[in-house]
């Protein structure tokens, strides 16, 4: 072809694809296409004659090769969009899903909604405050003291306290009202960080410990809560569920959040493809009934939680009645199934 324009490539990818065995090739065209040439797909369909450049046609061959191989289309871009935020993704790190925003919309919905300000937040008094901090840890290094929070604290918990430049639960940014009580969240099983820094976003009183058990995870984390300004409300841990952090938070936390592996070992069979040869095994499967990781993340949460805090666990539709006995047993009560967009138990609700 010697000259490939926007509907052209389009017409060819989309019959590749479906040759390919793609559910909905058009859908998947259009999103790469957009991505080689940074147009929206409305832009795509009115700039129909557009000639692609050799660089977009070169981009563009390579995400269809990756796509026709199965590979989800979030890994080939890099990102995909959760509620209000754009994370990063990449392979080795479970892919946000839609259905997985009922459990940010859940626990917003039980924490107290963010009150007045005295005085209202300045993002340059924030930035000042950061640049300061940055400016003494420099000197001492020059004047040869160590500043690493490993070699300065006795807990990886209390190093990312030392990260954020501050205690959780006390509000300390620049410009915001120091009367004001942060509130605490713990999201285990992070993966990317997107539950974390949505709950952080938010809600400006939301402070959040995540955790997981994957280094790519953890590093992933840590990109996106850097990337969207979060890095000083979301501490990240390598650690299994909550067992990085310390007993001195035990009772502190308002919310309990989790979207832990929980499909039934005999489920995972029948995952789709793509799902099944590129996304970790470790974020999904769950044991024999889906719960294996949830009976230890809810007696955990029943400590770590104050009295009236909520837990909020995504977990497969067809174990929802036993995981409700779990948390019961673990004594949480006013326990409730909540549906997500596709009308299917999804996310157990619970209170301490």
């Amino acid at each position: 072809m010697s000259e490939w324009t926007v509907k052209s490539a389009l017409d060819w990818t989309t019959e590749y694809l479906e040759g390919k065995g793609d559910e909905n090739p058009l859908l998947s065209s259009q999103w790469l296409l957009g991505e080689a040439t940074g147009l929206s797909r409305v832009q795509l369909y009115m700039n129909y004659d557009r000639p692609l450049s050799e660089d977009e046609r070169g981009v563009l061959r390579d995400y269809v090769r990756r796509r026709g191989s199965g590979e989800p289309l979030q890994y080939i871009t890099g990102e995909v969009a959760f509620r209000h935020i754009t994370v990063k993704v990449r392979p080795g790190v479970l892919i946000p899903r839609p259905e997985t925003e009922v459990l940010v919309s859940e626990v917003l919905a039980a924490l107290p909604t963010p009150g007045p300000r005295d005085v209202a937040w300045n993002p340059e008094a924030a930035e000042q405050e950061r640049e300061a901090v940055a400016a003494v840890k420099k000197a001492l290094v020059e004047a040869g003291e160590s500043v690493s929070p490993s070699e300065n604290t006795e807990s990886n918990e209390t190093a990312e306290d030392v990260a954020v430049g501050g205690d959780f639960g006390r509000s300390s940014s620049a410009g915001m009202d120091e009367t004001r009580k942060s509130l605490l969240v713990a999201d285990l099983c992070t993966g990317s960080g997107c539950i974390a820094c949505s709950l952080a976003y938010e809600h400006p009183d939301v402070r959040v410990i995540a955790t997981d058990i994957a280094s790519e995870a953890v590093a992933l984390a840590k990109e996106n809560a850097e990337a969207l300004g979060l890095a000083d409300r979301v501490a990240v841990l390598q650690c299994s569920l909550g067992s990085g952090i310390g007993e001195k938070r035990m009772g502190t936390f308002d919310a309990v959040v989790s979207n832990p592996p929980y499909v039934p070992t005999a489920v995972m069979a029948g995952i789709p493809r793509e799902v099944a040869d590129f996304e970790p095994t470790l974020a999904l499967d769950g044991g024999a009934d889906g719960l294996d990781l949830f009976r230890p993340l809810a007696a955990w949460a029943a400590r770590a939680l104050k009295p009236g805090g909520v837990l909020a666990c995504e977990l497969h539709e067809g174990h929802m009645d036993a995981a409700r006995a779990v948390a019961e047993a673990a004594g949480f009560s006013d326990c409730r199934i909540v549906d997500d967009l596709a009308g299917r138990p999804r996310v157990l609700v619970a209170r301490r």
